[in-house]
C-alpha cells in the first residue's frame, strides 16, 4: 500500500514518519564541523524561506545550546540535527563555539569546595 498526496504516514507514539534523508535533501555530511557538545546559538538573522525542521531548529538556539540538545527536541538522528545546523551557520543564521572544557579536576581548591558544599546539605 502507498500513501496518496493528501494522505499522512502516522506513527502513534512517534509522530509523523519522514526519512531523515528527506528533511537534509540527501545530504549526509554537515558543511560545517560539529560534534555532539558544540554549542550553537542564533544571531538574531532569519533566512527567507524556511523549511519546518530549520526554523524549529533555530527557535529551540536562542541560548546555546548543545547540538545532542536540539537533536533531542527535533526528534532527529544527530548526524541530520547536524546538517540542519550547518545549513543555518553556513546562512548566518546561527553561530557555534566549542563546549567549555571540563574542569580540571585535579583542582584542589575546587575539590575542597565541592566537599563544603557536599557536607552542607
Amino acid at each position: 500500500m502507498t500513501a496518496g498526496e493528501d494522505e499522512v504516514w502516522l506513527d502513534d507514539d512517534a509522530g509523523p514518519l519522514i526519512r531523515p534523508y528527506t528533511v537534509t535533501a540527501g545530504r549526509t555530511r554537515p558543511a560545517v564541523r560539529l560534534d555532539m557538545l558544540s554549542l550553537v546559538v542564533a544571531s538574531g538573522g532569519v533566512p527567507a524561506n524556511l523549511d519546518p525542521e530549520h526554523a524549529e531548529a533555530l527557535a529551540l538556539c536562542r541560548t546555546p545550546t548543545s547540538v545532542a540538545e536540539v537533536a533531542a527536541h527535533l526528534r532527529l538522528p544527530v548526524a541530520v540535527t547536524k546538517v540542519l545546523l550547518a545549513d543555518l551557520v553556513h546562512w548566518r543564521a546561527m553561530t557555534t563555539r566549542a563546549p567549555r572544557p571540563a574542569a580540571d579536576l585535579t583542582d584542589r581548591d575546587l575539590l575542597e569546595k565541592l566537599l563544603d558544599g557536599l557536607q552542607r546539605a
